[in-house]
């Protein structure tokens, strides 16, 4: 191109280096600009090549960061282990109500507490007169206070349970395990006295709280957990009923954990079909 331009200004009259001035500009005109780099994209790569961007430096087009920047503790997400009021409504409300009721356990007169939880109890003279009365009452106090085993238990175990199968299926696994398991423990105390195996002090066994239903949920949770993680959870809860089975202090309450446990391992295969089908609004 040179030698035709030098050619050309010999037969023009032109000097070369004007004409060779002059070539350079026209080929800086004809060649395309570069494009300005779009945010969050590195200049060196071309929109319509998505491969780039897996061997470029990629960065999130909210924060301009890198993935490698986001800490540990921000992809664990462990606030999602509480309950929230729009993610678990159900077990925000029941915790806040257990939170009220224990408050009122601690700092009430003892003489209207006691009276309380006398109204409270699911013993076989409550069961036979206002069943329905005493079976939601009774699930409304924490045995052993808000700092007990379960009441943590309670916290985490239907929090993972209603954020994998909604509000209104976890409340139902809850009751379930609550209603079945008091019945199952309770009933044989009636019929022991009736034969005269048992005083009739019995028939007014305190019996009140949340384990029930919180054995069953945990049983409930364990089938919707990976192998590892469901036996070792399964193993620790039972290794726990054992041992208060061992200890003999209240042997009627620890036949009704494992009761309750064994329950909420019966419901698997509707807890993995709720989970399979997110719940809708009516279940959530």
């Amino acid at each position: 191109m040179t030698v035709e331009a030098d050619e050309a200004s010999v037969s023009s009259g032109t000097p070369p280096e004007v004409s060779r001035a002059v070539g350079e500009r026209e080929s800086h005109r004809l060649r395309p600009e570069p494009k300005p780099a779009l945010p969050g994209r590195s200049p060196q790569l071309l929109d319509a090549i998505p491969a780039q961007a897996a061997a470029g430096e990629r960065t999130s087009p909210e924060t301009g960061e890198r993935p490698e920047a986001v800490s540990p503790l921000r992809r664990m997400r462990p606030w999602r282990l509480l309950p929230t009021p729009t993610g678990t409504p159900f077990t925000f409300t029941y915790a806040a109500v257990l939170v009220g009721t224990s408050l009122f356990a601690t700092f009430a007169d003892p003489g209207v507490v006691a009276s309380a939880l006398r109204g409270s109890s699911t013993d076989v003279a409550h069961l036979a007169h206002t069943p329905v009365f005493v079976l939601v009452a009774s699930a409304l106090w924490i045995a052993g206070g808000i700092t007990s085993p379960f009441a943590i238990c309670f916290l985490v175990v239907l929090t993972a349970l209603e954020r994998r199968i909604g509000g209104r299926r976890t409340a139902g696994v809850f009751v379930l395990g609550h209603i079945v398991a008091t019945l199952a423990t309770e009933v044989p105390v009636g019929l022991s006295v009736m034969a005269g195996h048992l005083p009739e002090s019995s028939l007014h066994r305190l019996d009140y709280g949340i384990s029930f239903g919180v054995a069953a949920s945990i049983g409930a949770l364990a089938g919707l957990l990976t192998p590892w993680p469901r036996w070792t959870v399964l193993a620790v809860f039972g290794g726990m009923l054992v041992e208060d089975l061992i200890a003999f202090t209240d042997p009627m309450t620890s036949w009704g954990h494992f009761m309750a446990l064994a329950i909420g391992v019966g419901t698997w295969p509707l807890v993995r079909r709720w989970r399979r089908a997110p719940p809708g609004p009516s279940a959530a």
